[in-house]
């Protein structure tokens, strides 16, 4: 089954910088309608009001990182589901783990490719 590629994808990230990359990528790959937020806080609302079928999140963010803001949505009946993808430079192995804990869908380190981006993607929602 072929993924829907209308659905609502809310990137999260403190550098906007970062955020026009993933934008350009996940365009690349069809996606349309891509949201943002530069901070957990925001995402959290943003989350809480709209129906996103994606979440790409950092890791190191403040005043809430990427961890707690996943621990959040999974912590919300209405939200537990959305698939989540942590995006993150943060390679250590008890983070990988905590994230997995916490019921993340993906973890992808940047800097990342199109092509690993895809995969990850497509591990998590089907095929793209």
């Amino acid at each position: 089954m072929a993924v829907d590629k209308s659905m609502s994808v809310l990137v999260v990230d403190d550098y906007k910088t970062m955020i026009r990359i993933v934008r350009s990528l996940l365009e690349q790959l069809g996606f349309k309608n891509i949201d943002e937020a530069l901070d957990g806080p925001t995402a959290l609302e943003k989350i809480r009001t709209n129906d996103y079928g994606l979440i790409l999140s950092d890791w190191n963010m403040a005043p809430m990182t990427g961890y707690e803001l996943l621990t959040a949505v999974r912590a919300d009946a209405r939200t537990k589901a959305i698939p989540f993808v942590m995006v993150t430079a943060e390679t250590k192995t008890e983070n990988v783990i905590a994230a997995r804990q916490a019921g993340v869908n993906n973890y992808i380190i940047k800097p990342f490719t199109l092509s690993v981006l895809k995969q990850k993607l497509t591990a998590v929602l089907g095929e793209l």
